[in-house]
């Protein structure tokens, strides 16, 4: 019997409603995304922010774009309320329209931990991948990092950086107060990176204890040349060095006094050969410092809004680029705690301490040998 042909039960029409309604409004939130992705590639908010109510041809003028296009997109901004209406005109020509000074932060601010418009960027990546991806769903195989574009890997680095630069040496290095300390001493601690992407976690590392040394690892070629110029541009390049390099490839044994991995052993083909290489790299007495994701300690649907969230990345971009190079264990976004146990163990960790760290995405392991 055909699908269509099936009787429904009260509750199945419920349900069906339910979904159609579901869709329809994430079709809506796809739709807003987009065009969240045109204002700010094209200056809009900024324009708005810099110049103060604005009519449609003074955006058009400040922004350098047509003013029918202005007037079409300040009319569906207000109407989806990211914008708002600051004069209200019949004649459209003549209304006047204005930034809420508090989604400016969201929009405009990037070294805020509420700025979130970089979410947008990874959408063209995502998109671009399509093909390639379903064919890796077909065949088993995966879609490599560098496929999804730069401005996908400019979404990743431009969310976390805030994080960085507001939260890891104030709160999550202080978790562990034996390394805080050993990073402010003499002689001067030397820190491992691995996974660095852009460079900023391996930055704030070096700008919260400016005696330690900083070496950034990431096989991904375009990340470390963005991360070695991030380094110029913030002037820390005579402290924090970066080099392309497989995470489960040999480095500088027994070297340092804090290995660290930050929301990147999921991505990884071979997480357990790269947490045996950091294991490897650290010298007595010092520590390795995993942060990944804040995910449910165990399997339930429906899930909660953070556990969709992670789920509809996996199936997108983590589960596919941990399949790229054999032998690919294939963890995905959602690495659970026992599985970060699991794995721990098989590289020769003692075992595995969960920090006191309150994080809304994020949960820091530390590692014991």
């Amino acid at each position: 019997m055909s699908v269509t042909a099936t009787a429904l039960t009260k509750k199945d029409e419920e349900q069906r409603g339910a979904l159609v309604e579901r869709l329809f409004h994430g079709g809506i939130a796809v739709l807003e995304m987009l065009s969240v992705y045109v204002g700010d590639r094209l200056g809009l908010y900024r324009a708005l922010a810099q110049d103060g109510p604005s009519t449609t041809s003074q955006l058009a003028r400040s922004a350098g774009i047509h003013e029918r296009y202005a007037r079409e997109w300040l009319e569906q901004q207000a109407v989806a309320g990211v914008i708002q209406v600051a004069t209200e005109n019949t004649d459209a020509a003549k209304r006047q329209y204005t930034l809420a000074p508090g989604h400016a932060e969201v929009l405009l601010n990037p070294g805020s931990l509420n700025y979130l418009v970089p979410v947008v960027w990874a959408i063209p990546g995502l998109a671009a991948t399509l093909p390639a991806l379903l064919q890796a769903y077909r065949d088993g195989g995966g879609v490599p990092y560098p496929a999804y574009g730069a401005e996908f890997r400019n979404s990743i680095a431009s969310l976390n950086r805030p994080m960085f630069k507001n939260q890891l040496g104030s709160e999550w290095i202080p978790a562990m107060a034996d390394v805080d300390r050993r990073l402010r001493a003499d002689p001067p601690a030397r820190v491992a990176d691995d996974g660095c992407g852009t460079g900023w976690s391996s930055i704030a590392i070096a700008q919260a204890y400016p005696k330690a040394r900083v070496d950034g690892f990431d096989i991904d070629e375009a990340s470390i040349a963005t991360a070695r110029e991030n380094a110029l541009e913030t002037g820390v390049e005579k402290r924090v060095t970066f080099e392309r390099r497989d995470a489960g490839g040999p480095g500088k044994a027994a070297s340092y006094d804090l290995v660290t991995a930050f929301e990147t052993i999921h991505d990884m083909s071979n997480p357990v050969a790269a947490l045996r290489a950091m294991r490897a790299l650290v010298a007595p007495g010092g520590a390795v410092l995993v942060a990944d994701e804040r995910v449910a300690e165990a399997f339930s649907a429906p899930g909660d809004e953070r556990e969709r969230f992670m789920y509809g990345w996996s199936v997108l971009h983590c589960l596919p680029v941990g399949r790229v190079d054999p032998p690919a264990l294939g963890t995905g976004t959602v690495m659970r705690p026992d599985t970060l146990r699991r794995y721990a163990s098989e590289a020769g960790f003692s075992g595995v301490e969960i920090l006191p760290i309150e994080h809304d995405f994020w949960r820091f392991y530390r590692l014991r040998n």
